[in-house]
């Protein structure tokens, strides 16, 4: 018995389908927001004059950020966007119905966000070909809100596996042991997806399929964001709550039930 509506069937159809959604963002002046913060926090880094154009600017950071100073300069930026009390609930804005339909409405988000900024032609900000549920730190029940604060297409974006080859190549995955995972990349890579994400829309992928990134080989400099969801009641793995994980939203039924004890003595 099925009693979504056509929207979530459709939704949840594509997402166990492809293993990914993009759409557009739910809020995006929560995004712009987001954005020009980042910016802001370069320019008090770089000190450099604050640019008319935010796109622009982290398009061609790499002519501003040695590569050196990238691990820096990136903890720089996370450290400032986390202070701030309403980055946390702006980046759930952006896709907080499509999380709901997929996920649920009682929700944990991880504490901290990812950030990536990838330039041209640097091998020092990889993430090789992976599935975060093949360890023990990661739960299958998480998924991973993707956001770009630049145009991400072809190697200045990510890679993702579909569930269907997913299944197919983990079977195999034995046989590559002791090859390493360049050689399970090129023997998948003709199955791969390149996602293409213009600024101001957003992708909501599950972590269990393979995927990651390879060098940027486009002119300009790939800048994404990423946080996990998970519900709050699914099973967590070494990423537990209030660690790694938040809750954001309990309803009032889930709050009385936790806080329910039985009455001493009554036996009926």
């Amino acid at each position: 018995m099925n009693f979504l509506g056509k929207r979530e069937t459709d939704l949840s159809a594509a997402f166990m389908q492809n293993g990914y959604i993009i759409q557009p963002c739910e809020n995006l002046s929560a995004l712009d927001k987001i954005r020009n913060k980042t910016v802001d926090l370069a320019v008090n880094f770089l000190e450099v004059p604050h640019p008319e154009d935010a796109g622009k600017f982290l398009d061609e950071i790499a002519s501003l950020v040695p590569v050196e100073k990238l691990n820096s300069f990136r903890l720089h930026i996370i450290s400032g966007l986390i202070k701030q009390p309403w980055f946390r609930e702006s980046y759930f804005s952006c896709a907080r119905s499509l999380v709901e339909i997929l996920v649920g409405n009682e929700l944990a988000m991880q504490r901290n966000i990812g950030l990536s900024i990838q330039m041209p032609g640097d091998d020092s900000s990889l993430l090789p070909l992976h599935s975060d549920s093949w360890g023990s730190e990661c739960s299958p029940f998480e998924v991973v809100l993707w956001i770009p604060l630049v145009d991400c297409y072809q190697t200045k974006s990510m890679f993702l596996l579909p569930p269907d080859a997913d299944a197919k190549w983990r079977e195999q995955v034995k046989n590559f042991a002791g090859k390493g995972t360049e050689s399970l990349y090129r023997a998948i890579e003709p199955e791969l997806e390149w996602l293409e994400v213009p600024y101001g829309k957003v992708v909501l992928f599950t972590p269990t399929v393979m995927h990651g990134n390879r060098v940027n080989r486009e002119p300009t400099t790939r800048w994404s964001m990423n946080v996990r969801f998970k519900g709050l009641f699914t099973p967590y793995s070494d990423k537990r709550l209030g660690e790694y994980f938040g809750p954001i939203a309990v309803r009032a039924a889930s709050k009385i039930g936790m806080k329910f004890t039985m009455p001493g003595g009554f036996n009926e």
